[in-house]
């Protein structure tokens, strides 16, 4: 027989440091059991915010999935930049095309990509958004 599924929650830790606390207090598992089987998994992505998708079940066990990092934070590391521009139009960095697939490779998986085309035009929206120039590639 199946488990009754009674929530599921989409979080972010950074790599290797979850730790009990209020974004894991609402979900009803044992808290610390969950932070040792994350950090066991995710402690070779140093330096990444991982997000995790946490199906909880009725009798308080769980499973998890981990995610690719967010977009945006691989956009930044690329570019070696801080941060975004507060306005679209403002340019803050350049991106190259090739740097570009990288991103977008990794980020496949969690992307509704048919193929490295259609991904590499899902992370230029993004980088365009925050102000990344995007060398190379048909607008």
């Amino acid at each position: 027989m199946s488990k009754k599924v009674t929530r599921i929650m989409k979080i972010q830790f950074p790599a290797g440091g979850a730790k009990p606390g209020p974004a894991l207090a609402g979900a009803g598992i044992q808290m610390p059991k969950f932070c040792t089987a994350f950090n066991d998994q995710t402690r070779d992505r140093a330096g990444e915010t991982v997000p995790v998708v946490l199906t909880v079940y009725e009798d308080k066990s769980f499973d998890f999935v981990l995610k690719t990092a967010p977009t945006a934070e691989m956009l930044l590391k690329a570019c070696g930049i801080k941060k975004g521009a507060s306005d679209s139009k403002q340019v803050v960095a350049t991106i190259s095309a090739d740097k570009l697939k990288e991103v977008a490779e990794y980020k496949m998986p969690d992307l509704n990509a048919i193929d490295i085309e259609g991904a590499m035009k899902i992370v230029a929206g993004t980088a365009r958004n925050m102000g990344i120039k995007v060398e190379g590639l048909d607008a």
